[in-house]
C-alpha cells in the first residue's frame, strides 16, 4: 500500500502533491499541476460516499474563482484536487460543505502558482478543451489536440501496474495519445474474485453493483486506479472516463448503465470528476446505448456547472443508429434508431462519436452525417473492427490504417480510435475463459498491444504533426471527386488508397507539398503549389496521403 501511494505522488499528477490543512503558508505550485488538499473529519459518518458533498473554490489574485469537488479518499479522509490553470497568480482557497462537517468545511489556506518546470507535453500546452469551430479539441494554449485513441476499456479494473507499464510504454512509441476506459466493471451479473491476477477476475469498485446499485464503494480500488492513470499520464495518454457502460459491458452481463438509479450515475460522475478532474481528461457521459439512458443529461449537466476546466464531453453510442437490434426487448419505437445525435443541441454535449461495430466494414457514412448535423459537435467513429475479435483474421494489418484514414477523411475531424481483441477486456493470458467467442482472441492484452494493425493510427497521428488543423474542413468539392480534409489557404490533405491523381481548387501558391506514406510513415517532398488549381500525381499506385501546406509547430 505505501509503495503504490508512493507511486502516485511520483507519477500520477505530475510530480506535484500537497497533502494540506489550514495553513497561512503560501505554497509554490507549478502551472496545471494538481495540488491535493486533504480533509480530516472530526465525526464518522455511516457511508461517507454518500453522506457529504465537499467542494472548494478557489480565487486567484486576478479575481476569477474556480470551483472543485472534493472526494471521499478512505475512512475519515477526504481530499481536493486543483490545477492552476495560470501562472504567476496567488489562490486563496475555502472549504465547503452541504452541510455541518466538522474538519471538513472551514478550512481556508492559499497557494501561489508559477511556470511548469516539467517536460510532459499535456502540461506544457495546457489541459484540453474545444476549438472555436467545435470541430476539434485543443490544448489550452491553442494548438491542436488530434485525438489518436485506443479503447482499453478493461484496463481500470484488470490492469496491474506491470501490464499498463507495458501498454503505455508501447502506446505512446506508436503515436497514441487518448485511452478510453471503463472506470468500473460495469456487468451487475459478472462473477469472479477480487484479484487482477486470477482468470475471471476483476476489481471491484463498488460492492452492491450486482444488487444495482452504486453507493458502497471500495477507496482501495480507486487508490489503484490513481496509479494506473498515472501511468497513463506520465506516457502523455489522456484518460477518457466513462462512469457505468450502457451497452455491452466488459462480458454483456446485464451492463449497469441501462439502469442505473440517476441520483447515484451522476454522484459517481462528479466522483469521477472530483478524483480525476485536476489533469487532461475527457468524459463519455455515455457508452454503446442511445445517449438517452437513466441520468446521462444530468450527469452531463452536473460536468458543465462543476468542470472548473471545461474539458471535452461527449456520446458514444452503439451501432444501432438507424435500426433496433433483433436482440433488443422493449420499447423498438424509440430506444435505438439514435441516429448518434442524442442531445446534439445541448450546450454540455461536445462530441459525438458513433459506432461502425465488428464485422469488418468500412462503413463511412455514419461519421459523413454526423459531421453535417447541427448545431456543430466533433465527431469521430469512437469504435471500428477491432483487430482479430472473433477471428484472427478479421481486420488485420493496414485494415487499420485503411479504416483510420477514410474516417477522417469521412468528417471524423476529432480523430481516430483503433481496437484489438484483447486488449479491450483485457484478458489476462492467451486461453483465459469465460468471454463470448466473438468479442475476444486467442491473446492476452500484453500480447495484443503488438498486433501489426496497432501501429497505423499512429501513423496518421504523425502526418498531422505540425500543421493548422484546429478547425479543418470537409472539402470534396474542392476536388475531383476526392475526399478532402482543408482549412482555406493554410491546409489541405487527401487520401488516396490507390495512389493515382487528384486535382484541388482553391489553393494558395507558395504551400509546400508533400506526399506521406501512411504504411511507413515518411515523408516525400514535391516543390510547391504553382497554380490556384493543380494536379498531383502520388508516386505510385499503393495508399499515399498528399498534404499541403506550411507547418507552423511540433
Amino acid at each position: 500500500m505505501i509503495r503504490n501511494i508512493l507511486y502516485v505522488f511520483i507519477f500520477l499528477f505530475g510530480g506535484l502533491l500537497f497533502g494540506c490543512q489550514q495553513s497561512d503558508t503560501l505554497t509554490e505550485v507549478e502551472q496545471w499541476t494538481t495540488y491535493e488538499i486533504t480533509l480530516k473529519s472530526e465525526v464518522q459518518l455511516g457511508n461517507p460516499y454518500m453522506d457529504v458533498d465537499v467542494y472548494a473554490t478557489f480565487i486567484s489574485s486576478s479575481g476569477d474563482t474556480l470551483v472543485r469537488p472534493g472526494f471521499w479518499y478512505e475512512d475519515n479522509t477526504w481530499k481536493i484536487r486543483f490545477a492552476p490553470p495560470a501562472a504567476n497568480e496567488t489562490y486563496r482557497w475555502e472549504t465547503f460543505t452541504n452541510n455541518p462537517s466538522p474538519g471538513l468545511s472551514g478550512k481556508k489556506g492559499q497557494i501561489t502558482s508559477i511556470q511548469y518546470s516539467g517536460n510532459n507535453q499535456l502540461l506544457k500546452k495546457g489541459f484540453l478543451t474545444m476549438s472555436p469551430g467545435k470541430r476539434n479539441v485543443v490544448h489550452q494554449d491553442g494548438s491542436p489536440f488530434l485525438m489518436i485513441g485506443d479503447t482499453p476499456w478493461a484496463l481500470p479494473f484488470r490492469g496491474t501496474v506491470e501490464t499498463v507499464n507495458q501498454y503505455a510504454e508501447d502506446r505512446r512509441s506508436k503515436g497514441y495519445n487518448t485511452a478510453l476506459l471503463m472506470s468500473i466493471q460495469p456487468d451487475r451479473l459478472a462473477e469472479g474474485p477480487d484479484s487482477r491476477l486470477e482468470d475471471y477476475g476483476f476489481g471491484k469498485a463498488f460492492y452492491d453493483l450486482k444488487d444495482k446499485h452504486i453507493t458502497q464503494m471500495n477507496p482501495a480500488y480507486f487508490q489503484t486506479l490513481d496509479t494506473l492513470v498515472g501511468i497513463l499520464f506520465e506516457h502523455e495518454i489522456v484518460p477518457v472516463f466513462q462512469p457505468v457502460f450502457q451497452g455491452f459491458g466488459w462480458k454483456g452481463q446485464d451492463a449497469f448503465g441501462r439502469s442505473t438509479v440517476p441520483e447515484e450515475y451522476i454522484r459517481y460522475t462528479k466522483y469521477v470528476l472530483a478524483r480525476y478532474g485536476s489533469i487532461p481528461a475527457m468524459y463519455l457521459v455515455s457508452a454503446d446505448g442511445m445517449g438517452k439512458e437513466p441520468g446521462i443529461k444530468e450527469s452531463g449537466e452536473m460536468l458543465a456547472q462543476w468542470d472548473c476546466y471545461e474539458q471535452p464531453r461527449g456520446i458514444h453510442y452503439s451501432p444501432a443508429d438507424d435500426y433496433v437490434p433483433d436482440w433488443h426487448q422493449g420499447n423498438t419505437e424509440d430506444y435505438f434508431k439514435h441516429r448518434n445525435m442524442s442531445y446534439q443541441a445541448e450546450p454540455w454535449l461536445n462530441f459525438q462519436w458513433c459506432q461502425t461495430g465488428h464485422g469488418g466494414q468500412h462503413l463511412l457514412e455514419k461519421v459523413e452525417k454526423m459531421y453535417h448535423n447541427k448545431p456543430t459537435k466533433a465527431v469521430a467513429n469512437g469504435e471500428p473492427t477491432y483487430e482479430r475479435i472473433g477471428d484472427p483474421n478479421n481486420s488485420t494489418g493496414w485494415w487499420q490504417g485503411d479504416e483510420a484514414w477514410s474516417q477522417i477523411m469521412s468528417g471524423g475531424t476529432m480523430g481516430v480510435v483503433y481496437g484489438a481483441a484483447g486488449v479491450w477486456n483485457w484478458k489476462l493470458r492467451t486461453e483465459e475463459p469465460g468471454f463470448p467467442d466473438w468479442s475476444t482472441t486467442n491473446a492476452s492484452a500484453v500480447e495484443a498491444i503488438k498486433f501489426e494493425g496497432s501501429k497505423y493510427p499512429g501513423l496518421l497521428g504523425k502526418a498531422f504533426k505540425g500543421y493548422d488543423i484546429v478547425d479543418m474542413e470537409l472539402g470534396e468539392e474542392l476536388s475531383n471527386g476526392h475526399k478532402m480534409l482543408f482549412k482555406q489557404d493554410k491546409f489541405y490533405a487527401s487520401y488516396l488508397p490507390e495512389g493515382g491523381e487528384i486535382t484541388i481548387r482553391n489553393l494558395k501558391k507558395g504551400l509546400p507539398i508533400r506526399f506521406y506514406d501512411p504504411k511507413v510513415g515518411t515523408f516525400t517532398e514535391s516543390g510547391k503549389v504553382e497554380a490556384e488549381e493543380q494536379s498531383f500525381v502520388a508516386p505510385d499506385n499503393g495508399p499515399w496521403v498528399i498534404m499541403i501546406g506550411e507547418k507552423i509547430g511540433n
